[in-house]
């Protein structure tokens, strides 16, 4: 079985030590592995570039989200990294993506621009906190809609929304979803989350999986098993 780029793996854990093991036991199955907050500020670029040398595609996922000068700084930073893929906050606005587009041009790298709709843990009453009118799907449709429009290659976007998503945005957008569950693993904080096949029949193009991976006992078989299940949709 081959590594597959539509199986990302979260490397969602405190050290670059326990990250390169997790590589090293799912690199037969994953084709891209995301980097969070969390091991960035354990291991730094210089990590992500020991992980772009040894060929692996990395998703920076840092979620840029400040004036347009800053987020077009920080993403032309992050496509000298060598990243596939580094993302933004939509809800920053049309000039901050457009800014952050016109960054990755410039830097004529392969680096893909995503922007994130509304992150899976939130729920109808989380955005009513924060004075978000509208419904998640209405929000998710308008900020994809946004950021194709302002120059980004995709989003970040909930299983619940991908067929949305799609049917908004069409064929050539890309959708890359968090919140991807095996049918009976727990959801922890996800609150709309999906299996892996079906995620792939509504539209995504990339799953990320964290903990399915992570805290299984053997997260090579969780992954060989999350491959199979994709490749089957």
């Amino acid at each position: 079985m081959k590594p597959s780029p539509k199986l990302c793996v979260a490397l969602d854990v405190p050290t670059p030590e326990k990250a390169r093991a997790l590589v090293t036991e799912t690199a037969s199955h994953a084709g891209l592995y995301k980097i969070g907050s969390q091991l960035f500020a354990a291991g730094g670029p210089e990590f992500v570039r020991e992980l772009v040398r040894d060929g692996r595609g990395i998703f920076l996922d840092l979620k840029f989200h400040d004036i347009p000068n800053t987020v077009a700084s920080a993403v032309a930073a992050a496509a000298e990294l060598g990243v596939r893929y580094v993302d933004v906050h939509a809800s920053g606005g049309g000039a901050m993506i457009e800014a952050a587009a016109r960054a990755l041009a410039a830097s004529r790298s392969a680096t893909q621009l995503l922007a994130i709709t509304v992150l899976t843990s939130h729920r109808p009453e989380t955005l009513a906190e924060i004075g978000v009118l509208g419904s998640i799907e209405e929000n998710v449709v308008r900020l994809a809609r946004l950021a194709k429009d302002s120059g980004a290659h995709g989003v970040v976007a909930s299983p619940h929304e991908v067929a949305l998503v799609r049917r908004a945005c069409g064929p050539g957008f890309l959708i890359v979803t968090p919140g991807i569950r095996p049918q009976g693993a727990p959801r922890g904080d996800q609150a709309r989350a999906a299996t892996p096949s079906g995620a792939i029949r509504a539209g995504s193009d990339v799953l990320v999986v964290g903990r399915p991976i992570i805290e299984a006992p053997d997260p090579k078989g969780a992954a060989e098993a999350i491959l199979r299940e994709i490749q089957a949709a």
